[in-house]
């Protein structure tokens, strides 16, 4: 196949690229970073340059391509949540979508597949009761963001595309950003949960999200949004401890909500709110999950070799 894949170049981009190279696909990476003289050491895979907000020479590419992956947007954990970083957040995002929607307008073999990035954020925070791909979007900003995300998303379905609208919770890997800004207290003794620790922590390995997109590429009955989370469910205190009785340290006290929100502002929400995502689009298909319990799924991001 070949696949315009935009965002490429972060964390879950490069794994992505990796595994449509391996599997002998054609990857066009957009990117909004400077391009490395060669190009790229992977076999199939060419980047080109964007801005993420306007059209270009990039848009010619997606004539004959067979599917677009849409990873664009800023780090939601780079930075305190702004007024200025808010609306980055959420213009990263919805502007690098409506320029892919936009361009396939333009093109007249177009793509028959959008695969769109989205989080379980949508859900909001909701204390207890499990939520599948029917369930409301929640209110918070982070719901925000990826209602409109994926508005600007569902708008290809007009072109007869289908879209399929991620849905990712917390991303379990060795060098996962996130993971690894979680690892970092525990090396110290300072392992903790943030809250209460009763907040539901809708998680998934790093394997299984790859494969997901891949799933989700391949499957054509799949549409709509799609919770990519792990099947087993776990609060944080016992997230927390689990991954302190792993790597061999502690998780011995909570981090008090209001500490972290003197400390973070509203980007707190991202530690001390959550929901119980469930796979239930995923199960339903046929996905089968490398790591669907977080025992095995912490272990090999932290003991085992890649």
């Amino acid at each position: 196949m070949r696949i315009v894949l935009a965002g490429g170049s972060g964390f879950l981009g490069q794994a992505l690229t990796r595994s449509l190279s391996q599997k002998g696909h054609l990857v066009i990476v957009l990117t909004r970073g400077q391009i490395a003289p060669g190009g790229s050491n992977l076999a199939g895979v060419r980047y080109t340059r964007w801005d993420g907000r306007t059209g270009g020479p990039w848009t010619q590419l997606l004539g004959g391509a067979d599917a677009i992956i849409n990873l664009s947007g800023a780090s939601l954990g780079d930075g305190r949540w702004t007024p200025q970083r808010k609306e980055v957040l959420l213009n990263s995002r919805v502007n690098a979508t409506t320029a892919l929607v936009e361009a396939l307008r333009t093109v007249a073999s177009r793509p028959t597949v959008l695969i769109n990035a989205s989080a379980t954020g949508y859900y909001g925070h909701v204390p207890e009761g499990e939520l599948d791909e029917s369930s409301p979007a929640g209110s918070d900003f982070l719901a925000t963001v990826c209602r409109s995300w994926e508005a600007a998303a569902e708008a290809a379905e007009r072109l007869g595309v289908r879209v399929v609208r991620v849905r990712t919770g917390f991303v379990i890997g060795r060098e996962a950003p996130a993971f690894q800004r979680m690892m970092t207290p525990f090396r110290f003794f300072a392992g903790a949960w943030y809250g209460r620790g009763l907040q539901w922590f809708p998680w998934i390995h790093l394997r299984d999200v790859v494969s997901g997109y891949l799933h989700a590429l391949e499957n054509a009955s799949l549409s709509g949004p799609v919770n990519l989370v792990a099947p087993e469910s776990i609060r944080m205190r016992e997230f927390s401890k689990l991954l302190g009785s792993i790597v061999g340290r502690p998780a011995w006290m909570p981090v008090p909500a209001v500490a972290l929100r003197i400390l973070l502002g509203e980007m707190s929400n991202l530690l001390i709110t959550g929901q119980r995502a469930i796979p239930r689009k995923l199960q339903h298909s046929g996905f089968a999950f490398a790591y669907p319990r977080i025992r095995e799924a912490l272990s090999q991001a932290i003991l085992a070799a890649d």
